[in-house]
Order: structure tokens, then sequence, then C-alpha cells
């Protein structure tokens, strides 16, 4: 008689059915000890047709040994081991969550084509973290249990909505406790798609073999799809003899040294892997945290909570997902039927909006993006290099406006293109000034062989101005992004992307009735949109907000007084103590259109009210830099970049550079320059 949850089964009472696979079944049950004490786990018990099948009991009693010895956080721990009736079982821990395919499925039919890089390189550090523990295990003498799981694939990967990374099903595992623990001449085991060249011809494997498949698992999470896809004989050879592409071939906008990274561990020749799980694990971080130095985990919960909500509800569960994670997840998708395109960098953040890895420019761009600090090039008199040893004073300056002009130029502020003299003349990317002695990373108009640009169609024009206002949302520049949106709607009336944009940097912003509005005319205009759902969320959401901040009114002090907040740069400012204070980002607009005007000793003042209500501000600290450098009082505008870089993400697009001038500068300094 079939089971039916409800049922006593041995210890336990089975709650629910959870799937089949090739061998068992599996149930969600409840184990229930003395004074009430319970506890949830999953039954995995062998199916009743194999009962009698000594090759599927060896392996599921072999699974049971090597499992029960390995406790650690990424490994789904075996707690209990039996038979009932004839029937083997496993008692294994709960994991509270979706396999990682089924997330890759729901990812994609949802409109996310690929996970963000932080995601998928976060969950295979944790997959190398679980397998280099397994791989070096040792029994009770000390002697190695040379345990090889063997099996890798996004099957037996499992991710809680808590953010937590679990390997499963050691079944086909290779261990010395196990009495005849090597694979037969020619046998193969596992899932061919993620077999190494050594696995596929029967050889004998060791940890390097699941280096080469969590190598694999990357691979798919980054780019949506396997390298190599056919029968099974073709891709055994074509992944043998490393007929396949890189992810960087696959996905352009992926950074070269991620790539790496994974192409090393998917190295034909085991001897050119990483030679431990761990050794991969930390080549991953070290990338992962270099790129978005405060990642949380809790972006994977959020993530898995936020694709698998409706299956959640229907068991009467809710788990919460911050609304400004709902913001990054609208912003990573794509419609579900428009052709696979290289996502923002919102989707490489793993919703660290400013915390991110930044987006790569295109190739071409790449190698212009930073002159050297110190060595302008030599055919333009106005910044010629100083002769041989220290740099004058006056070379260096004029370096470090060259790099502020170039460098931050590229960065997608707005401000610092005004300052430019260029405006919004192009608005597929800013351009150089014409004397500022560098190559410029985009083309000037007109100066290309002679020839004046080619014209763009008005839905080029949109596409640039939404890439551009992408870039300043993600780096945390949200006006700019709010400007942006606005000529890319001026161009394209009711683009889908840009309102959606708009309204996310607006709710940024605090205008939560502009985000409703923003929200409502795409909901209007692109009702068969897959983000309608999810915008009128947003729309609930922010009118929430919008009514919770309106204020109490309260009558206006009788004898307005006029105060004053001093500052430390000798600048007063002075405002109507009956008057609203302004807002942060009011000052930041503020602050930016004087700096157009280049009336610098104002943007010090406002500067200086904005950081009294705002210390950390960014924005505020990296305009008074400026300013205090156009004043040539560069010793003050050098501890305004200082406190710039604290303040700001490594993210932050104009991060880098920042970073090279302070760096110049201290050096110089440090051999004598004044």
């Amino acid at each position: 008689m079939a089971l039916q949850p409800g049922d006593r089964f041995g210890r336990y009472e089975l709650v629910s059915w959870l799937g089949r696979g090739g061998m068992a079944e599996t149930w969600r049950a409840r184990w229930t000890g003395d004074a009430g004490v319970t506890k949830a786990v999953l039954i995995k018990k062998v199916l009743p047709e194999f009962v009698a099948d000594d090759a599927f009991v060896s392996m599921f009693i072999n699974e049971a040994r090597i499992s029960a010895t390995l406790s650690h956080g990424n490994i789904a721990q075996v707690l209990d081991f039996g038979r009932v009736e004839g029937q083997y079982y496993l008692a294994m821990e709960l994991v509270d969550g979706q396999p990682l395919h089924h997330i890759l499925k729901r990812a994609a039919k949802t409109g996310l084509p690929r996970l963000p890089i932080p995601l998928a390189t976060y969950i295979a550090v944790e997959m190398c973290r679980g397998l280099h523990y397994a791989h070096t295990r040792t029994g009770d003498k000390g002697m190695p249990l040379g345990i090889v799981h063997r099996d890798i694939s996004p099957d037996n990967v499992l991710i809680s909505y808590e953010g937590q990374v679990k390997i499963v099903d050691f079944g086909i595992a290779k261990a010395r406790l196990v009495r005849n623990f090597q694979t037969e001449p020619g046998v193969v085991k596992g899932k061919f798609m993620f077999f190494s060249p050594e696995q596929a011809r029967g050889l004998e494997v060791d940890a390097r073999t699941d280096v080469w498949a969590t190598g694999l698992v990357l691979y798919e999470m980054l780019c949506g799809q396997l390298p190599v896809t056919g029968t099974q004989a073709a891709v055994l050879m074509r992944m043998a003899h490393g007929e396949f592409p890189s992810p960087r071939a696959v996905f352009p906008e992926l950074p070269a040294e991620l790539d790496a990274l994974v192409m090393k561990a998917l190295s034909v020749e085991a001897s050119g892997r990483y030679e431990s799980a761990n050794a991969f694990g930390d080549a991953l971080a070290g990338f992962l945290y270099s790129h978005a130095p405060r990642f949380s985990a809790m972006n994977l919960a959020y993530l898995t909570r936020s694709l698998f909500r409706e299956d959640v509800a229907q068991e009467g569960r809710e788990l919460s997902v911050p609304s400004s994670f709902v913001d990054e997840l609208t912003l990573w998708r794509q419609p579900a039927d428009a052709p696979s395109s290289t996502p923002s960098r919102a989707a490489m953040e793993g919703g660290l909006s400013q915390d991110g890895m930044p987006k790569p420019l295109p190739q071409r761009t790449k190698r212009k993006l930073l002159p050297a600090v110190v060595a302008p090039p030599e055919d333009h008199a106005a910044v010629a290099p100083a002769p041989r040893g220290k740099p004058s004073s006056r070379v260096l300056g004029s370096a470090l406006v060259v790099l502020l002009v170039v460098g931050l130029g590229l960065g997608a502020y707005a401000f610092l293109w005004d300052a430019t003299g260029k405006g919004r003349d192009a608005p597929a990317a800013p351009v150089a000034t014409r004397d500022s002695g560098v190559n410029p990373a985009y083309p000037i108009p007109g100066q290309i062989g002679g020839m004046p640009p080619k014209p763009k169609s008005a839905a080029e024009v949109a596409e640039s101005y939404r890439k551009w206002a992408q870039r300043a949302l993600d780096g945390g520049s949200y006006q700019s992004a709010i400007d942006f949106a606005k000529q890319c709607l001026e161009t394209v009336e009711d683009h889908a992307e840009c309102l959606m944009i708009s309204g996310a940097s607006l709710a940024r912003e605090g205008r939560f009735d502009e985000a409703v509005s923003r929200y409502q005319r795409f909901v209007e205009r692109h009702p068969e949109h897959s983000l309608v759902g999810t915008a009128r969320t947003l729309m609930e959401e922010y009118s929430r907000r919008s009514e919770a901040r309106k204020p109490v009114q309260r009558p206006a002090p009788s004898k307005p007084v006029s105060k004053a907040k001093p500052s430390t740069t000798g600048y007063t400012v002075v405002y109507d103590a009956a008057a609203p204070p302004p807002s942060v980002n009011d000052l930041v607009r503020r602050a930016r259109d004087l700096r157009k005007r280049k009336e610098h000793r104002e943007v010090l003042a406002v500067t200086a009210e904005c950081l009294a209500v705002a210390p950390d501000n960014a924005d505020c600290h990296l305009m008074r830099g400026l300013s205090f450098e156009e004043l040539n009082m560069r010793e003050a505008g050098i501890e305004h970049f200082r406190q710039f870089l604290v303040v700001a993400p490594a993210s932050h697009p104009v991060h880098a550079p920042v970073d090279k001038l302070v760096k110049a500068y201290d050096k110089w300094r440090a051999e004598g320059g004044k």
C-alpha cells in the first residue's frame, strides 16, 4: 500500500510528498520526541521497485556511510539511517528552499536569463567550501577518506530561503571507507553534462573532478547556458578536447578576471586546474569581495524568496523581501519573450546598487579610460611632461585636472559632464574636452577622419540615454539617472525601461509621488509587459510611504529669525529658520548647478551646508574637492577626495580615478613636491 501524508514511517510522521528521483523518493516528515519536542526532517527512501536491486541499495548505503561522517554548513547533514519494513531510508536535514536548477529555471521564466555575477560567484564559493571539507575528511586514525562527490550539478545544490548553500546527494561519491571504492574501468556515473574529461573516460578521479563540475555550474549561472549541448557523445568529445567557448564569449560583459578563474577550473588537464576546491573558492572570494566589498548572503535569500513567493504563499507562509530589493530585481529582469541581451550593471551586483562591480566599458575604450597621471601625451604643450626627476607642482596639477576631466567625466555624472562645457550634446556618452590633452575615450563629433558622426535614430538615442540612466542609477547618482531617463522619455515617449528606471530613481530620492506616477504610466502604457505585476506592487508600496511622510501642519513661528551655521572652511551658510531646511538632494542639485556656472565659492558654501546635514554624502565631498581644486586650494581639495574614498563604495563610477589621483598626489608629496 502506497504511503500517504499522515502515515507513520518508523519513528517519523510523513507530512508531505516532495518528489521522486531515479532511485528514491523524498518526503517532508516530522520527528517527535519526549515532551512534544519536534524536528522537521527530510526522509529519502529507496523506491519499492529497487529494494531487491543490490546495486541501487549498495549505492544508497554508500551515501549513508559517507554523508553520516560529514558535518559542515554547506553540506546537508544526514541525521539517521535505517530500514522500515525492508525499505532503506535516510533522515536528512530539511533545507527550506529550492534546488539551484529550479532557481535558474524560474529566474529565466520571469525575465532573468542569468544570475547576477556576485550571487553566482557567492554560490560557487560556498560550494567550494563544502566540497573541500568533504575532500579533506579523515578517518578515526587520521587517514584521508578520499571522498569525491562526482555528481556536482545544479540538481544537487540547494539554496535556502535564508541564503544558505547546501550540497546534497553523495550517492555515487567515491570514498575509501566504502569497501569497493574503485570505479571499474570504463564505467562512469553521474550526469554526463558535468563530467570532467577524466571522468568521461572512466579514469580514476580526485577532488579536481569536483572543481571542474563546480566551474561548469558557475558557467551556467553566469551565462544562462552550458558551454556545449547535444548528444552525450558530442558533449563529452567537445568538452574533453576543450572545444567550448569561454564564459566571456557568451556573456561579453563578464569581467575578464572572473572569466580567467572559470576557465582555469575548466582546464582539460587536471594538472592545470586549481589544486583544490579551497583554492578555487579563495580565488572566487577574492574576486567577489574586491568587486562587491559589502556583499551579503541575504541578497541570495531575497532572490530565492522573490522567485518562489507564490509557492511559499500556497503553504500559508510569507517571507519578507525589502522593497529596495524588489526595485533591483525589477531592473535585472527583461521581458520573458525578449532575446537574451547584456544585462545592466544592476544585474551584476546581486542587489547591491552601491556595492557591486562596475559595468565594464566596451573593449575598444577600455585601454584609453585612465591616462597615466604624471605622463600625459607628449604632443600637447599645455601639459608637456617635466624633465626627468620630480614632477613640478604645475605639471602635477595639470595632470590631476586632466584625470578629473577624463576619468571622472566617464563616470556618468551630469555635473561633471556639464563642467566640460559639452552638456548633453552627445547622449550616448560624455566626450572629452577638445583641450583636455588626452585621447578621448569617446570620439569627439566631427573629428573622426574629418567626417561628421552618422545621425542616430530616435530608438538608438533613447537606448543611449537608457544605458546612461542605468549606469547612474547603479552608481547611486539618482538625480542623474532621473535626468537621463527624462531625456530618454522625451526621445521615445513611454519607453518601458526608462519609465521603470525613472520610477526606481525617484523612489531612491524619496520622491514617492513622482515614482508612483511613473509606475502608473508604465502599467497603463505597457499592460502586457512581464513587469506589470512588479510595477503595481511598487506603486502600492510607495503610495503608502508617500502617505506616511506627509507632514503634520504646524503654525509658523511668529518671529522667524535667521540662523547661521559655521563652516570649517571659513564660509558661513545663512538660511531662514521659518522655512523648512533644504533636503540633501536639493543641496546636491544646487551645488551641481553652481558648478555648471563655475561659481566655485558658492559651491563651497552649499556643500558645507550639505555636509553639515549629511557628513557622509559622497557627491558633496566630490564636488567640494573639485571646487577647491579649481580655486587652487589643492590641499583642501585632496582632503575631500580622501573623504569621498572613505564614504563612497568601490563600485562608485569615479572611485577608481579619484583613488589614483590621491595616490599620485601622495607620491608627489613624498618625493618632495610643493
